[in-house]
């Protein structure tokens, strides 16, 4: 009794493992909480001592600006020009500062603005920003007003209006404005920022002819510029030209940047059956329609009356199992007057008979179809290898008939296939002025070669509407096709994928089997070679065991494939036009 006692006793003393798991997340809740306010408590300890540190700095700026005589406040290549350095770097506490200063004419609209107002320098404004990097990082702003001891005094010059929008055409804030001038004295050389609305207004600026050069950048986003004629003879924003006493107002766009990401490939393959009714020879079956001279329509009684209704059956379409991927569409061409239908079917042999592809196979075809084309992409070919087209006439009026012209299949015949190292021209739409012969300098157009599997991703490009070209002569390849179609439109911060569908006049497709099982290999190496053109490349076998090669010359080639756990394979191929050749490799 007393040993159960105390076996009692010590299974309540004791703890339970879920209640030291309970125990111990509560002490790492508690213990995080700690550590996540002591980090906040630090973090707010350095960014206050830091902060006042820079706010220091910039006192003493603005302190300086406001000591100088008045010709003096003004930036070194600044305008107005001054003793003041634009940019510094000032330590302090191990901490580097950048203090960035600009300096402004204001144009007081009390007294009316320019260019009504002859004297727009009414005073300057100094804006003193102190920032600083690091594990917390931060910025502090400081203005003030420095205005002239006396009445305000000519300077000359003129006031240049700088605006920047982006491709929506809305005003861009803290858009960087480097403005550089070599042509006056002092010598210009700044850089500014626009406002809130995308705009800059710089009274004072000395009389100059095209010879303000001016840029317009942001982080992450396009950039735009003026242009000289030793870039362009006729540039579309030539420097910007400043006269005295005048306002000269010159816009810029700018927006997030954006990505390309380009395929080449030789498309897919289509394989088609049609029948443009010229004679009986693609029709198995017919009830009341006759085919007659590329039409087929109902036929007449006695009377000469059109028969209400009649339908007709093609011949069997049955393409190549090995090269029926999918299959694609169904599309027709007809009349049908007031009073006249035509509706079509798709029919699938049953191991009986002829009989409609079922809707859950086929949406819509119980009811028929009656708007080309129709897409039969869905109809599982393993399923339906085969298939016959039904078209059902019916009129009801006895002097009019509906009229059948054509019918097509298609179905897809090979997969595309990534075609690698192709240099292409890709170009926008933009001008930045014309060549000496008046023709179209564009802002962009560059080269560009896809990689090893037929790819490329051009990042950092501007907004614009691109197009894009391939130079035969050197590729041997013709671009058919873009997806999608050319010019392609890029719109700021996306990405964009293109691919280019190319072609040549010569190309090799190797399929690699099993001999045994006919089941593509993977991986295998297929090399095709010529000393007499100097030719030789190796690629490997895709999923589906092919390898492809575009282009080539008309002329026999050395092929040589291996694989890991088969006999190599040593042969030629004659290559003439689009060429195929099938492969099989026994196991060691």
């Amino acid at each position: 009794m007393q040993i159960a006692n105390c076996k009692l006793q010590n299974l309540k003393m004791g703890f339970t493992f879920i209640e030291v798991l309970v125990g111990t997340a509560l002490i790492l809740v508690v213990f995080s909480g700690i550590f996540g306010a002591y980090q906040l408590g630090l973090k707010v300890v350095s960014q206050s001592r830091t902060r006042i540190t820079a706010t220091t700095l910039a006192n003493q700026k603005i302190e300086m600006a406001r000591n100088l005589d008045y010709d003096d406040v003004g930036t070194i290549g600044g305008i107005p020009s001054g003793t003041i350095p634009e940019t510094e770097t000032i330590a302090r506490n191990n901490i580097d500062y950048t203090v960035k200063t600009t300096v402004v004419y204001i144009d007081d609209p009390l007294d009316g603005l320019a260019p009504t107002d002859t004297l727009s320098n009414d005073y300057k404004r100094v804006k003193v920003k102190v920032s600083w990097a690091g594990r917390f990082t931060g910025k502090v702003e400081l203005i003030t007003d420095v205005a002239p001891k006396g009445v305000e005094s000519e300077i000359g010059g003129g006031t240049l209006a700088i605006s920047v929008f982006d491709a929506s055409g809305i005003g861009a804030p803290q858009v960087d404005l480097h403005i550089v001038n070599g042509q006056v004295s002092p010598a210009i050389d700044v850089w500014y920022q626009t406002d809130s609305y995308g705009d800059l207004v710089l009274p004072g600026a000395p009389a100059s002819i095209e010879n303000y050069r001016i840029t317009a950048s942001k982080t992450g986003y396009s950039t735009d510029r003026t242009y000289g004629t030793e870039e362009v003879a006729n540039p579309s924003k030539p420097h910007a030209t400043v006269f005295a006493g005048q306002v000269t107002s010159i816009s810029f766009s700018i927006d997030r940047l954006s990505t390309l990401s380009v395929d080449t490939q030789s498309p897919e393959s289509e394989s088609y059956w049609s029948d443009s009714f010229l004679d009986q020879g693609k029709i198995s079956e017919s009830n009341n329609v006759l085919v007659s001279e590329g039409e087929a329509r109902l036929t007449k009684n006695e009377l000469g009356e059109y028969l209400s209704s009649g339908y007709l059956i093609s011949t069997t379409i049955s393409p190549d199992p090995e090269k029926l991927l999918s299959w694609k569409e169904f599309s027709f061409t007809d009349t049908e007057l007031s009073g006249t239908d035509l509706k079509y079917q798709i029919l699938y042999f049953d191991g009986a008979s002829w009989v409609l592809i079922p809707d859950a196979d086929l949406a819509g075809n119980s009811i028929g179809f009656d708007v080309s084309p129709v897409d039969i992409s869905g109809v599982p070919k393993g399923k339906y290898p085969e298939i016959r087209l039904k078209a059902n006439f019916s009129t009801l009026d006895s002097s009019v008939t509906p009229v059948l012209y054509d019918w097509t299949v298609t179905w897809k015949s090979s997969q595309p296939k990534k075609i690698a190292n192709v240099t292409f021209n890709l170009k926008g739409a933009k001008l930045i002025g014309t060549d000496a012969d008046g023709d179209p300098v564009y802002k962009y157009s560059q080269n560009h070669t896809t990689n090893q599997v037929g790819h490329i991703d051009i990042p950092n490009l501007e907004w614009d509407s691109y197009s894009f070209s391939v130079d035969k002569a050197t590729t041997g390849l013709d671009l058919i096709s873009t997806e999608p179609e050319q010019p392609v439109n890029l719109l700021p911060n996306t990405s964009q994928s293109v691919i280019l569908n190319l072609r040549a006049e010569n190309t090799l497709l190797v399929t690699v089997k099993d001999s045994v099982t006919l089941n593509p290999i993977f991986a295998a190496s297929v090399r095709v070679y010529s000393t007499a053109f100097g030719y030789d490349q190796t690629q490997p076998t895709d999923e589906i065991g092919q390898a492809f090669f575009i282009p080539l010359e008309v002329a026999n080639y050395d092929l040589e494939i291996t694989a890991s756990g088969y006999q190599d394979y040593p042969g030629q191929v004659s290559v003439s036009g689009t060429t195929t050749k099938t492969v099989n490799l026994t196991k060691l």
